[in-house]
């Protein structure tokens, strides 16, 4: 309870125009701005990522039925950002991960006077993303539609959501029953999403791109210590007790997802998400840490 109203102090403070970050997030990255992430390709990366998760038997299975999706992106040195994926374009079910896109759909209609920021909004908004409250989330949905939310997923400026490329982010349905519905048009997906598109959604997160460094700090803050201490957080609440996590998961039936932004030592700055279709998801999720961190700093 402390915890979460101290994050709504602090979302107070920053809608009102206080100078305040997420530690030292965002960043300007000192790369040119038009290289997307998808150019930061790395092949050794890529071999190791690769490499890693075959040398489990259960994963490699599981990356081959294109039921298991992994990608990170290596943020240590920000002039040499490293990126790779595995089933990277794979959309896959993603239960409430994508509760990030009605975040940025929310954001963005606050910062063009589309929706007014009460102290209501501020707390579901925060109650969306650290406790992932389904009757917060619907509310969200309720007040900007589904129109929104698929109109800045597909926006030229973030293009989230790109049938060309697998998909990616979207949210069709409310989490809650009954009421109309805006399915993804590949998969007939209610809630979607790519670890590419995850990443990127991350990544531009990191370095103040989405809406605005003002509005994107808004929304690391909001992300920032997440009440759900399961999947990647489980692993490193014990492996690096105290560092930032900026995350968003999902879990439904054997669907389980998971996406983190670790910003601590200078060694431990990196973007991981996963997407899993497995009844062990959640176990297979938090025993991807150790070995990810090892991909990243041989």
């Amino acid at each position: 309870m402390r915890t979460l109203l101290f994050k709504t102090m602090l979302l107070f403070l920053v809608g009102y125009g206080y100078a305040l970050t997420a530690q030292e997030l965002p960043v300007s990255v000192p790369i040119d701005s038009t290289i997307s992430l998808r150019e930061l390709l790395d092949p050794n990366l890529q071999q190791k990522l690769e490499q890693t998760l075959n040398n489990n038997k259960q994963w490699k299975s599981l990356i081959f039925q294109k039921k298991m999706a992994v990608g990170i992106v290596d943020l240590k040195d920000i002039k040499h950002i490293r990126f790779a994926r595995v089933n990277g374009n794979e959309m896959m079910y993603a239960a409430s991960l994508p509760k990030i896109a009605v975040l940025l759909a929310s954001i963005d209609a606050i910062d063009k006077g589309e929706l007014k920021e009460t102290p209501t909004i501020k707390h579901d908004m925060l109650m969306m993303i650290s406790r992932s409250n389904n009757q917060a989330t619907t509310r969200m949905i309720d007040r900007i539609g589904y129109d929104k939310i698929e109109a800045v997923l597909t926006s030229d400026r973030y293009n989230l959501y790109d049938k060309e490329s697998g998909g990616g982010l979207w949210v069709g349905k409310r989490y809650a029953a009954g009421g109309a519905t805006n399915r993804e048009p590949l998969k007939n997906l209610s809630h979607a999403a790519t670890v590419t598109q995850v990443c990127r959604f991350y990544y531009m997160l990191f370095q103040g791109k989405l809406v605005n460094k003002k509005r994107s700090a808004q929304m690391l803050e909001i992300m920032t210590d997440p009440s759900l201490h399961h999947k990647f957080v489980s692993t490193l609440d014990k492996i690096a007790p105290g560092v930032r996590l900026f995350r968003k998961s999902g879990s439904w039936s054997t669907y389980h997802s998971d996406s983190i932004l670790v910003w601590g030592s200078p060694s431990r700055r990196y973007i991981l998400v996963a997407l899993v279709n497995d009844k062990n998801g959640e176990q297979i999720i938090r025993n991807l840490v150790i070995p990810i961190e090892k991909v990243l700093n041989e």
